[in-house]
């Protein structure tokens, strides 16, 4: 919901450091690669209860995941570049959830699996709009320049940032806020599924 306002904020410091990069012969998907082993080991470090240290490999991997972009916009955007982007995103979304379960099961199991159940539906939301985005040749530039189509939603990546952040500072609510964050991704696909009818019914 927040991306398209926070573009004009974060995109220029990301670009100088992602041209920076590039002339520095760093390919951007390494820089996805990086982001992705920084997510995962976030999620080790919940199962073990070390939520500070979650905390920052969480910041490391987003930082990485907006830099992967930016040096692909300082050399070029491939398709397999976006490709490995959108999985190495939903893997690190995808863990971290089950890494609290891990942590606790009696406590966040049946939020947990709502939560990634949830992750499941919106992903598909978006994935297949991006599908028909691309068969009908739309473009959006509004999260950047991407390699697939990006529909607008009510959670988009800003606010799952926030949404992981918070769990690492709070995880004895994990339960509550899986619930609710869980029921947010619901509604973001009841509401892509809507914009898709209207689009392409």
């Amino acid at each position: 919901m927040f991306d398209h306002k926070l573009r004009p904020l974060i995109d220029p410091p990301l670009n100088r450091l992602g041209h920076r990069l590039a002339q520095a012969g760093v390919r951007a998907n390494h820089v996805t690669l990086a982001g992705l082993a920084f997510g995962l080991a976030a999620a080790l470090a919940i199962t073990q209860g070390v939520f500070w240290l979650a905390f920052m490999l969480i910041l490391a991997s987003r930082l990485a995941d907006g830099l992967d972009g930016a040096v692909a916009r300082a050399t070029r955007l491939s398709d397999f570049g976006g490709f490995l982007d959108i999985v190495a995103d939903f893997i690190t979304y995808a863990a971290i959830p089950l890494a609290f379960v891990w942590h606790d099961p009696g406590a966040n199991g049946l939020a947990g699996a709502f939560l990634l159940a949830s992750y499941y539906v919106n992903a598909a939301s978006f994935l297949g709009f991006a599908a028909l985005a691309e068969k009908q040749r739309m473009q959006t530039d509004a999260q950047g320049r991407k390699s697939i189509y990006f529909s607008s939603g009510l959670l988009e990546g800003a606010e799952t940032i926030v949404f992981m952040l918070l769990l690492c500072l709070l995880p004895a609510a994990f339960a509550a806020l899986a619930w609710g964050f869980g029921a947010l991704c619901l509604l973001t696909a009841a509401v892509r599924l809507i914009e898709a009818a209207r689009r392409f019914g």
